[in-house]
């Protein structure tokens, strides 16, 4: 179900982007909450940082997993009821936070909602990738990561607020909450999608799997992949504590940041997005990644710093690593064949997971927290990232070369 060669989208297609940014934007508040509660958390239940990121990597790394084993079946389903059924678990595991008495049970509970979570946005974009066309799907993916700015302005704010005003607990029973509605409306209004079906590769799940994984072409894109999530993940654990103990944010102007950066992002987004498929994929990617290194390398060497100054990079970080991932997310559905998308998807985005777990876990042991609260060795964390950073724009590079060889994608 291709749309057709119009620039517009028709009212349908307008609503698969639609659910699927509202569906994103539950799985992204659910995971990027963790970290603004982080400075509560570390507090409330007299843990390490090391543990800390253990609870964030612990989300990650089920999730990896969970990519891997379901890589082989992602192409023998309609893509509407494989979503349902991981979609559900998710909401399990998110209820599961909501009840979480412990430190233990809590981490228990990001690994269930990790094994099913972690799967959704591979499955998000198979969608994608069946129904638009590669020349739409830089603003496709546009729209949809907009779910990352609508957890800052919606999402992260009133999840700090309710933990301030109640308990940590509450953020993820506002999330369980809003799912169950997404999920309904999904269940109720989207259509099967199973054009993938009709031509089915032969073989079982696992010699499915087996051929993803061996294919050369897919391995650098996954190399790709491992690299650009290990920028992310290693800033974002410990980015609200230290805010709040090396920058002076107040911790009760901390919804107020993300609640800026969010409205410039809900702005910025569909921008990079249409700019993704006016000037070229690669090209937006280089110039994320550059804005990204100049932005990282400034913020993670910040002392105490007026309020303003600190918004006003945030939003400048924030538009490069959106810059990033949108024009990535639109160059990797470009990679796989129709009849591997939701392997390599799935793959794709376990080899995400895993490797944000991995970082996350580096990040906890590169940085330490000193008697006062301040967090120590970020200027060092800084430059791994950057490292990281230029590394992926090198593979990225080799990609973009072969798809453009095969005619595969537009110049740019």
């Amino acid at each position: 179900m291709k749309s057709s060669s119009s620039n517009s989208f028709s009212r349908y297609q307008i609503f698969v982007i639609a659910i699927l940014a509202f569906l994103q934007f539950t799985i992204v508040l659910d995971f990027m909450v963790l970290s603004p509660l982080g400075a509560i958390l570390l507090s409330e239940l007299s843990i390490s940082t090391a543990e800390f990121g253990l609870v964030v990597s612990a989300y990650a790394f089920s999730a990896g997993a969970s990519g891997l084993l379901s890589a082989g079946f992602a192409d023998k389903f309609d893509r509407k009821r494989i979503l349902l059924f991981f979609y559900t678990g998710f909401v399990a595991g998110t209820v599961l936070c909501a009840l979480a008495p412990d430190y233990s049970f809590l981490l228990f509970a990001r690994i269930v909602t990790g094994l099913f979570g972690g799967v959704i946005g591979s499955i998000s974009f198979a969608i994608v990738t069946d129904l638009f066309p590669l020349e739409k799907r830089g603003r496709v993916m546009g729209f949809v990561q907009m779910a990352f700015a609508l957890s800052q302005v919606l999402g992260i704010p009133v999840g700090l607020y309710l933990a301030t005003k109640w308990n940590w607990h509450t953020p993820f029973q506002m999330i369980a909450a809003i799912s169950v509605v997404v999920g309904l409306i999904i269940y109720l209004k989207l259509k099967a999608i199973d054009e993938h079906l009709k031509n089915p590769k032969e073989g079982n799940a696992w010699q499915h799997l087996k051929g993803i994984l061996s294919n050369g072409f897919y391995l650098r894109g996954f190399a790709a992949t491992t690299l650009l999530a290990t920028g992310g993940f290693m800033l974002m654990p410990f980015g609200s504590a230290y805010g709040v103990h090396n920058l002076g944010i107040p911790l009760t102007k901390l919804p107020l940041l993300y609640m800026i950066t969010g409205v410039c992002m809900l702005i910025f987004s569909p921008l990079i997005g249409t700019l993704s498929d006016k000037t070229g994929k690669f090209r937006m990617f280089v110039i994320g990644s550059i804005i990204t290194s100049i932005m990282t390398l400034i913020y993670c060497n910040l002392s105490e710093t007026p309020f303003w100054i600190i918004i006003i990079l945030n939003v400048l970080l924030f538009v490069g690593i959106s810059g990033r991932m949108i024009s990535a997310s639109a160059l990797m559905t470009a990679v796989p064949s129709a009849q591997d998308r939701g392997g390599f998807m799935g793959i794709n985005s376990s080899v995400q997971q895993i490797s944000g777990g991995i970082a996350s876990l580096a990040a906890g042991m590169i940085v330490s927290e000193s008697p006062e609260g301040k967090i120590e060795h970020y200027p060092t964390l800084g430059i791994v990232v950057v490292v990281a950073v230029v590394a992926t724009i090198w593979l990225m590079h080799i990609i973009h070369k072969r798809l453009l060889k095969h005619g595969l994608l537009e110049q740019g």
